[in-house]
């Protein structure tokens, strides 16, 4: 198994404007990424955790649609979120609504069969947590502190406040959704990109969009660009040779020199590529891109690291 740099790839300029930001679609985007999980397992090293993972993304999509209609920003403090080019729905600062524990528990009573029985250990725990203990849990999501004790309890607690920041931004939409200052954070939450896609057909066809880890919220960035420190020169793309491997062609590593970071880059054109899914279907390319110096600069939020 191995890695190889291609040179960059030219950026073609669409003919029409297009959207800067492109909103969840609350009703298919947990639903198809469960569908992304369950082809990308057939075949594949890690078949049965990709299966498990398709189980917890079903999972998201039922509490997703059964999460009540929670409050959101009024217009007062969303045009001064426009005015200060600052994220309507802060990740560290947006008030949770419990809501949200509630759909924890949905998540974990879903994917308990599913789990082996390592994870069965660790969901039971994690259902027995307090609220205080379940919020701490949360504070270290969000603010990436995804390491130190009960590291195997953040993807569960990641995954229902995903249902939360993706029901806030699809209510949201694009009319409420503008561009920041800092273009490698989310519009929406401010939260950092698992990955990019770079979309296929209509005004979009080949640009690329960063897709935010925690609430779904795509937003354009020219390619050929660090998403991390928004350097051109250095650039470079590299892709696993190793047959058999699915869903390898649709990704990449896109790697900067300028600050030694990589953040995958997922194709359309390959097929229906989902970024949280072919990202985590693709740890082999992490490993040669983390042994060749370059850390990754977005996590996802379904992998505990070096678990």
């Amino acid at each position: 198994m191995s890695a190889t740099t291609q040179s960059p790839i030219i950026p073609i300029k669409s003919s029409s404007e297009p959207p800067h930001v492109i909103a969840p679609d609350a009703s298919v985007i947990f639903a198809t990424r469960a569908q992304r999980f369950e082809q990308l397992a057939a075949g594949h090293s890690l078949g049965d955790w990709l299966q498990f993972l398709a189980a917890l993304s079903r999972a998201q999509h039922d509490a997703l649609q059964s999460l009540p209609a929670l409050p959101l920003p009024d217009a007062t403090q969303l045009a001064l979120a426009r005015e200060h080019r600052m994220p309507p729905l802060p990740a560290q600062s947006w008030p949770r609504d419990p809501a949200w524990r509630s759909s924890l528990q949905q998540i974990i009573a879903a994917v308990t069969p599913a789990a082996p029985e390592p994870a069965r250990k660790d969901l039971a725990r994690l259902a027995a947590f307090d609220a205080e203990r379940v919020e701490a849990l949360a504070e270290r999501v969000l603010h990436t502190e995804l390491y130190g004790d009960d590291a195997a309890l953040l993807p569960y607690v990641a995954a229902a406040l995903q249902v939360l920041w993706t029901a806030g931004a699809a209510r949201l939409g694009l009319a409420e959704i503008g561009a920041l200052d800092v273009p490698g954070v989310c519009p929406c939450c401010g939260f950092l990109p698992v990955a990019s896609v770079v979309r296929a057909g209509g005004e979009v066809g080949n640009l690329r969009y960063l897709h935010c880890a925690l609430c779904n919220t795509e937003w354009n960035l020219v390619r050929v660009k660090c998403t991390a420190c928004d350097a051109t020169d250095g650039v470079s793309y590299r892709h696993l040779e190793t047959e058999g491997v699915t869903g390898a062609g649709a990704v990449r590593a896109e790697t900067c020199d300028s600050c030694k970071s990589y953040l995958k880059i997922v194709y359309q054109e390959k097929g229906p590529v989902d970024p949280v899914a072919d990202d985590l279907a693709t740890l082999a390319l992490d490993i040669l891109v983390d042994e060749a110096g370059y850390a990754r600069s977005g996590p996802n939020l379904l992998l505990v690291p070096g678990g």
